[in-house]
């Protein structure tokens, strides 16, 4: 990986001559004014390239625990990110504000070559020691930089190319650098997007493991952008005190730094108190909901929950009983996972809406069954409230002081489904953690094992499920030592397993082995409760005060509801809106007003997964003229993440980010119509 004599000669040549004539060359402005501190501030000489500094085992370990929550909250998104490359000649780095490498995810061949250039757990690559390059330039600078194969201080380097990110803490000083380095030779914004995304998801993770005795805030102007990667995130105190937000949060509010923030209180930013947002998101079951900008007429969505420290303290302190609070563990949509919350939280939701005739009988059917460890499945159409319901049978089981684990198989990748379901020990595979992980089967072991959208689990890993079921033994990967476990099972689909069953694209035996009783929830269309479901969640959306007009009333009464509760949502939160505080009538159901000649969906329609966002600003739920929802594939799912986060960075300016990603504007929207973002900016 060196170059000739000859070569690197050239190399030093430029580098002199470039910093000599003023930076007049063009290219990377950060890269020359990076080589202008080497040979100036560092007195480095490009032609005579230093030996790799590695800082011993002792001082790496001690730089470890320094930064170990650090580590931890970046392990997974690391393995995660290099999964997402796919590129076996490359590595993803994160160093210490001292450019030491303190942890690594590579191919076991590309680290073996690459280690005698120091690229190394240990290794040093600061600009004073290592010149320019990715880690070093990026905290030299305080910016995202790609560092391209000749841009590089150092000959021996020129054959590859680094992209690195600064990663935040909570008060807003530089942590850390996330780097990918490789051989490739291509343009690397996509990677630097890339690596934007894992370092927020460090920084929320970051937030969440200091402030576990804060409550956690979630907010967007678009409620589809809550839980995602893009949301605002605040940890409250219990007085409402900010203790630390991330820096979507910052952009979103309009504020410079940490330290405009910190001196406020939610209700300097929010027209709401603490209290009120978290009961309001207690009752919507944890569905955004609205807050307006204090002293502003911006409208937000938001939605706040108790601190996680709180399933810490004993039920019988909160609910007169023995024992602990059990947690939750929720898996959403690609690599952002939800923070665990007590499922007490999600309990008075789901009794809440259980007032339709056929639920309550279902709810009682799936008590008796459950006292004797019967798994239940669970169908219905998409957006019928299968998860809802699951929790509530979690509570009358006699494993409710469990956890309850739920686990979207449509929302994980085929490559990482595996190890989230079955776990794997220490050393398993590349980048995997050094003390192994547990999968959902193993958190589950004493509570309830909820796996939803069931029909999209892949084949040869239901041969896996079967086994586990029938054993009740779990086998992580890397190993052969089993663990019994103990849970009740509950599982949820959309589609009709039956059909597929015939069509061999389910086993047979699974099948069976699930529906140890199969409960169909109603679609909302046909609830008996449908009149006080709708004011209920019209009073989460719009507060007390919002009313329904007797045409709005009727309309809301007669459609045929295909996106069921979540549409139903969707449609409200934008009538509460479009009301600015006035009775609601039917000018502010244009939706619904558009609709011609609705007729009802079969059960099982081919609607978006759970785990996909519904789009507020689009017809709800899809109207029945419209092309049903195309799944996309792990790539294009990818693509789509890219792309939102570019069009975040940029406010929605389609001009400014095809000419970041140096495309024409048309190429750019032929991509957008194809991943299904909508060109139109955020309110």
């Amino acid at each position: 990986m060196t170059l000739t004599l000859r070569q690197g000669d050239r190399h030093a040549d430029r580098v002199l001559d470039v910093v000599r004539r003023g930076f007049h060359e063009e290219g990377n402005d950060l890269v020359t004014r990076s080589w202008s501190r080497c040979l100036n501030q560092y007195q480095l000489d490009p032609g005579r390239p230093r030996e790799p500094v590695i800082i011993a085992s002792s001082a790496l370990q001690s730089r470890r625990n320094q930064h170990a929550d650090v580590i931890e909250c970046a392990r997974y998104e690391m393995t995660t990110l290099y999964q997402q490359l796919a590129d076996a000649e490359s590595a993803v780095v994160l160093t210490d504000t001292d450019g030491v490498i303190v942890h690594m995810v590579s191919s076991p061949e590309f680290a073996a070559e690459a280690e005698p250039m120091g690229l190394r757990a240990g290794g040093m690559w600061g600009e004073a020691e290592a010149g320019t390059n990715g880690m070093g330039t990026c905290l030299a600078a305080a910016h995202p930089i790609s560092v391209r194969r000749e841009e590089h201080f150092f000959s021996h380097f020129t054959q590859l190319t680094c992209s690195a990110v600064p990663v935040f803490d909570p008060s807003g000083e530089i942590i850390a650098v996330l780097d990918v380095t490789s051989r490739s030779s291509l343009m690397q914004q996509h990677v630097l997007v890339l690596l934007g995304m894992t370092a927020r998801m460090i920084e929320n993770r970051l937030i969440d493991k200091r402030f576990s005795n804060a409550h956690p805030l979630h907010f967007h102007s678009r409620p589809e952008f809550v839980y995602t990667l893009h949301e605002g995130k605040l940890a409250v105190g219990d007085d409402g005190r900010i203790l630390a937000a991330n820096r979507s949060a910052l952009f979103q509010l309009g504020l410079q730094s940490m330290d405009e923030i910190r001196t406020q209180r939610i209700d300097d930013l929010f027209q709401t108190s603490l209290e009120d947002i978290v009961q309001r998101s207690l009752s919507s079951s944890f569905h955004p909901v609205v807050a307006y900008r204090a002293n502003a007429a911006l409208r937000f969505f938001a939605v706040a929950r108790r601190p996680a420290s709180d399933a810490a303290v004993p039920a019988r302190a909160r609910a007169g009983g023995a024992g602990t609070a059990p947690m939750v563990a929720e898996t959403g949509t690609d690599s952002f996972r939800a923070p665990l919350r007590p499922v007490a939280a999600a309990r008075a939701p789901g009794i809440r809406t259980f007032k339709d005739a056929r639920l309550v009988a279902h709810l009682d059917t799936a008590r008796r069954v459950v006292a004797r460890r019967t798994p239940v499945l669970l169908c219905g159409e998409t957006g019928s409230g299968k998860e809802v319901f699951a929790r509530a049978i979690h509570e009358s089981s006699p494993h409710s002081e469990g956890a309850f684990v739920a686990v979207n198989c449509a929302s994980l990748p085929e490559t990482l489904i595996e190890s989230e379901l079955f776990g794997y020990k220490a050393g398993a595979f590349t980048g995997a953690q050094r003390s192994g992980r547990r999968g959902k089967i193993l958190q589950a072991d004493g509570g309830t094992l909820f796996l939803d959208e069931i029909a999209d689990m892949p084949l040869e890993l239901q041969a896996r499920l079967l086994r586990v079921l029938d054993e009740r033994q779990v086998t992580p990967l890397g190993t052969e030592e089993t663990h019994p476990v103990d849970f009740q099972l509950v599982s949820a689909s959309h589609q009709h397993l039956p059909s597929l069953v015939r069509e061999g694209r389910f086993r047979e035996d699974l099948y069976y082995r699930l529906a140890g009783i199969e409960l169909d929830l109603p679609p909302l269309r046909d609830r008996t409760d449908k009149r006080e479901l709708i004011h209920d969640v019209l009073k989460d959306e719009g507060g007390s005060d919002c009313r329904l007009g007797e045409d709005a009333e009727r309309m809301l009464m007669a459609c045929p509801w295909p996106g069921n509760l979540r549409q139903l949502r969707h449609v409200l939160r934008s009538a509460a809106a479009l009301s600015d505080g006035k009775t609601i009538t039917r000018e502010h159901l244009p939706s619904l007003v558009a609709r011609v000649a609705p007729s009802p969906v079969p059960a099982y329609a081919a609607l978006p997964a759970a785990s996909e966002p519904m789009d507020a600003s689009a017809p709800d739920a899809a109207p029945s003229d419209a092309a049903p929802a195309v799944k996309l594939n792990p790539i294009q799912a990818n693509e789509r993440q890219v792309l939102l986060q570019m069009l975040e960075q940029h406010r929605w300016n389609v001009s400014n980010v095809a000419k970041a990603l140096d495309v024409s504007r048309n190429t750019l929207y032929r991509k957008l119509h194809k991943l299904h973002i909508e060109i139109s900016p955020p309110d």
